[in-house]
């Protein structure tokens, strides 16, 4: 009965904004994608995989008043043949509203503007809390969130739940809650501050603080610095863990190339202290950091605990306004030892083209090539060297 209703949920979005937008047209936007990608590993569970998986978007997003918005997206998120009958299965099983706020600008505060419901999360260059767009379900969260807007930059305050033990599935309370500000005109670029808050409840409580900065700049010479540190406590231990990070970029050939720098630390355990020092990556888009082969998703999960180190340099090409070519180099080391002397992860090459048929409609292919490391196959996450290729059409409106 329950996905029936969903279905049914669907359709009457459809139907509302079929009939909505010609009576409000401008009071009411439209928006969708339809992204379906095709992807090849090797190996993938003792052997090959090969899938083609497929989002659909549909957003209505209507302005009820001058300070008044609210807006809805519904997603479909499936694998090609996955459902058991071309006739007989119409369940909707992976149908989800995936954005659904109302946000209101204050009349005499109008710096301030609250937003409530469901919605994607940003912050800075998504380290820490991204909407993790290269997955075909990407990330939200149901909560409250106050942006500010003063002469100096900007200021976000948000208070989310994660999980509420009212919900038959859901066996503990958990929020998330931060503040992340930006400053403006911080000599060549901006600086951004923030503290960040996740708690679990349980038998083994969490509540874990995230504090740090981020100064990025922007120009020919460009680059990326910042520090973030973890305490509290997670999984009722004591917490001491840190992230560094660095980025210095050139961009030549008026804009079209660029060549870049990289180098990430995140803090591993040591076995001899009583403290949690492995960094944890909370929500992050993990996916525009660490490798497109994403071996390093779950951090630390998918580093043993032991941390990462990582090394990279990034090259890209624009030899036309509607053709790019990219290949970035990693090499992927532990930053504790542990029980494995071995430090070497990893090393990989990512390829990529992407072409722009229109400005709604752009193709985007890549190969990764992953040389295993003796740890990555001491720690189980890949049994040998590995082959990742991916199409991918994406079209908007």
């Amino acid at each position: 009965m329950e996905k029936h209703m969903r279905s049914t949920a669907w359709l009457a979005a459809l139907l509302i904004a079929g009939s909505a937008a010609p009576l409000l047209a401008q009071d009411v936007q439209m928006s969708g994608q339809v992204r379906p990608r095709y992807e090849f590993r090797d190996p993938s569970g003792g052997g090959k995989d090969e899938f083609t998986s497929m989002r659909v978007r549909l957003g209505l997003r209507a302005m009820l008043e001058s300070n008044v918005t609210v807006f809805a997206q519904f997603q479909d998120v499936r694998l090609f043949g996955e459902e058991t009958s071309t006739l007989a299965d119409f369940r909707a099983d992976n149908l989800d509203l995936h954005q659904g706020w109302l946000s209101y600008r204050g009349e005499k505060l109008d710096w301030l503007t609250t937003t409530v419901g469901r919605m994607e999360t940003n912050l800075g260059g998504q380290r820490l809390v991204g909407a993790v767009g290269w997955t075909q379900q990407g990330r939200s969260f149901d909560g409250l969130r106050f942006d500010m807007a003063p002469e100096w930059g900007s200021v976000a305050v948000m208070a989310y739940k994660l999980g509420d033990e009212t919900a038959s599935a859901v066996p503990f309370d958990s929020e998330f809650y931060g503040s992340y500000a930006v400053v403006d005109d911080v000599g060549p670029g901006s600086l951004d501050l923030y503290w960040l808050y996740d708690r679990v409840e349980g038998a083994i409580e969490t509540g874990q603080h995230t504090t740090g900065a981020r100064y990025a700049f922007p120009g020919t010479i460009n680059g990326r610095l910042e520090a973030s540190f973890q305490a509290g406590t997670r999984a009722g231990m004591d917490v001491s863990a840190y992230m560094l990070g660095g980025r210095l970029g050139t961009t030549f050939a008026d804009g079209d190339g660029s060549a870049t720098l990289w180098y990430d630390r995140l803090s591993g355990d040591d076995p001899t202290t009583s403290e949690v020092e492995v960094f944890h990556t909370l929500f992050a888009t993990n996916h525009k950091f660490y490798g497109f082969a994403d071996l390093f998703l779950n951090i630390p999960a998918h580093t043993g605990g032991a941390g990462l180190a990582d090394a990279a340099v990034k090259l890209a090409w624009r030899p036309s306004a509607t053709l790019r070519f990219a290949a970035d180099l990693h090499r992927f080391r532990a930053v504790e030892a542990g029980a494995i002397s071995d430090m070497h992860f990893a090393d990989e090459i990512d390829l990529t083209v992407s072409h722009r048929y229109t400005p709604n409609l752009v193709m985007t292919a890549g190969m990764s090539r992953v040389l295993q490391g003796e740890r990555l196959g001491a720690i189980g996450r890949l049994s040998d060297d590995m082959t990742w290729f991916y199409v991918m059409l994406d079209a908007i409106f």
